[in-house]
């Protein structure tokens, strides 16, 4: 699996996904990307990427830095941190460990630079099952926040905490 930028050819099969259940599930009642307008855009505080499996796009994933986004979404939250969103595109996708996989390439990402400190995530509440797999990535909860109208749950990976499981292994 590898991670690439996302592309202007990519925004038919992004909004092609925004349709599926597990992805509406997922992203909450309210939640709109507006492809044509996320997708060209440069910002030094976050990367869309698109997750590829043997050439063929799996999910998308959102890098960002929450203490330079400019809408504010996560509040006064420090220096040193970045927030990740993930999507398998495809239902049929899911279980077969692309997210596990996606999910490693980015906090490996996140994390070579020294100055992160932690990697914070907000799946929906009602998610128990993206609750589940953040927990066995070694994500431990903080908090419930709403955001957008929406019930988070908060998680938050420490660098320390990253880096004893990836020496486990």
């Amino acid at each position: 699996m590898k991670l690439r930028t996302a592309v202007a050819e990519d925004i038919p099969l992004l909004k092609a996904w925004d349709e599926n259940s597990h992805v509406r599930d997922a992203s909450g009642e309210d939640s709109d990307y507006d492809w044509d307008e996320e997708i060209p855009r440069i910002a030094e505080w976050g990367e869309l990427l698109m997750a590829e499996d043997d050439g063929r796009a799996i999910g998308f994933m959102e890098i960002i830095d929450p203490a330079l986004e400019p809408t504010g979404y996560w509040g006064d939250v420090g220096e040193g941190l970045r927030a990740v969103d993930i999507w398998i595109g495809e239902e049929k996708h899911l279980g077969q460990g692309f997210g596990t996989q996606m999910m490693r390439l980015a906090l490996e990402r996140c994390f070579a630079d020294p100055n992160v400190k932690a990697v914070i995530i907000d799946p929906l509440e009602r998610n128990t099952r993206a609750r589940r797999f953040y927990e066995r990535l070694g994500f431990k909860f903080v908090e419930y926040r709403t955001f957008e109208k929406e019930l988070c749950a908060i998680y938050r990976l420490e660098r320390a905490d990253y880096l004893s499981l990836a020496e486990a292994g």
